[in-house]
């Protein structure tokens, strides 16, 4: 009976807390008929959680009949957790208050000798950014690491990387949390994207979603029913593997997936330069179909039913009612355009297909998702895994509408 009580206290305290994240400031009285727990009950956690200094007292309510009543506030910088997206170009970290506020992001190239490198540059990083922000690192309490690759939970290792050398030979979620001195979680950057958008992008009143990165590769995180779909080994969403584009028979395939050598950036340079005989990159590529060059032209057709070939599948499999296209390729307006064109032709069931909102950021902002989730479950609902947590939208308005 005593363990029931406990379990009990500890779902009203996430009620309560996430209600003040939320509405606050607002009064015990508020929070009671919002939460449906006692005056008693509430005023007990309230207290509780003001005297930890999780929250505060803000003043006294007015404008309404009868006697004023004290009102409470979360504590914002009580704690935080850093959001770090590791590329193989540039690696980024954002410091993320409890009200789910960013309150610095510092980003530089990532170290081309991978491996520990890295992980002291990510611990590096982190710290600045806190630094940067009056931040005591004490008061840092968790990190997501957004990664290009499928991590294994079994090894620390993350594997399918292949342009951050080192870390599918290492324990890298170990070594981070050593660099650290926290817990860490470290995800496919695709898939935090994808809760990202979902979080607090355009994809916000959707359970069933599909976000996917075109760009030197093509991937994909997958939500069905509000839950991210990994897989057995973590490798769902490998859109780059599915077996059309260039020969899937052909030994390249096993490497640089099928669709990734057609329908990625390397695959439309090459295309572009079959066609012309000149050599160019993605970027001037798009240039030139926006002056007509007939060749740009043929490859922007030519991938675009690539790709509403390929989402046509996902829709197949998962019936997404929506699927959001981000990275280089992604969210250029004319494949869009040329996307909804094809999908329509070769795919009986409507779907939405829209660029993404948060562009370079999505899975910065997937990342602060899963980081502030994680330290709600951790301290406010002593880690209860069937406590749903729901967070305000991230108020980072720096990162939104990002081309």
């Amino acid at each position: 009976m005593i363990g029931s009580r406990n379990l009990s206290r500890q779902f009203s305290r996430s009620a309560i807390i996430q209600a003040i994240t939320s509405e606050g400031p607002v009064s015990r009285a508020s929070l009671s008929k919002q939460v449906g727990l006692s005056k008693q009950t509430v005023s007990e956690i309230v207290s509780d959680l003001e005297a930890e200094g999780w929250i505060r007292e803000t003043g006294r309510t007015a404008g309404h009949v009868g006697r004023s009543a004290t009102t409470y506030e979360l504590v914002p910088d009580a704690a935080f957790v850093c959001g770090v997206d590791l590329g193989g170009t540039k690696v980024r970290a954002a410091i993320i208050d409890l009200s789910c506020r960013v309150v610095a992001e510092l980003t530089e190239p990532t170290d081309a000798e991978g491996g520990a490198k890295v992980v002291a540059q990510i611990g590096t990083l982190c710290r600045r950014a806190a630094e940067d922000a009056g931040v005591d690192w004490a008061r840092v309490m968790f990190a997501t690491i957004g990664v290009p690759g499928v991590p294994d939970r079994n090894d620390g290792s993350v594997r399918m990387a292949p342009n951050i050398s080192g870390i599918a030979d290492m324990d890298f979620a170990g070594a981070v949390e050593a660099a650290l001195g926290f817990g860490v979680q470290v995800e496919n950057d695709v898939n935090l994207a994808a809760i990202g958008e979902q979080w607090s992008g355009c994809a916000s009143d959707v359970d069933n979603m599909a976000f996917v990165s075109l760009g030197t590769g093509i991937g994909a995180g997958i939500i069905v029913g509000g839950q991210i779909i990994r897989g057995s080994i973590g490798a769902a969403g490998e859109l780059g593997f599915l077996p059309f584009g260039a020969d899937p028979f052909d030994p390249n395939s096993l490497r640089t997936g099928a669709l990734e050598r057609q329908a990625g950036s390397i695959g439309m340079v090459n295309r572009y330069a079959e066609l012309s005989g000149k050599k160019t990159d993605v970027k001037t590529l798009f240039d030139l179909a926006l002056s007509g060059d007939e060749d740009a032209l043929t490859v922007l057709e030519e991938t675009a039913r690539l790709v509403a070939r390929m989402i046509a599948t996902i829709g197949a499999v998962v019936d997404p009612s929506m699927v959001v296209l981000g990275g280089s390729i992604g969210q250029r307006a004319e494949l869009l355009e040329r996307v909804e064109a094809a999908l329509s032709a070769c795919f009986p069931n409507a779907i939405d297909i829209r660029r993404s909102s948060l562009g370079d950021h999505a899975a910065l902002v997937g990342g602060a998702a899963v980081g502030l989730s994680h330290l709600h479950h951790s301290i406010f609902a002593a880690g209860l895994n069937n406590v749903e947590i729901a967070l305000p939208q991230l108020f980072a308005p720096a990162w939104k509408g990002v081309a």
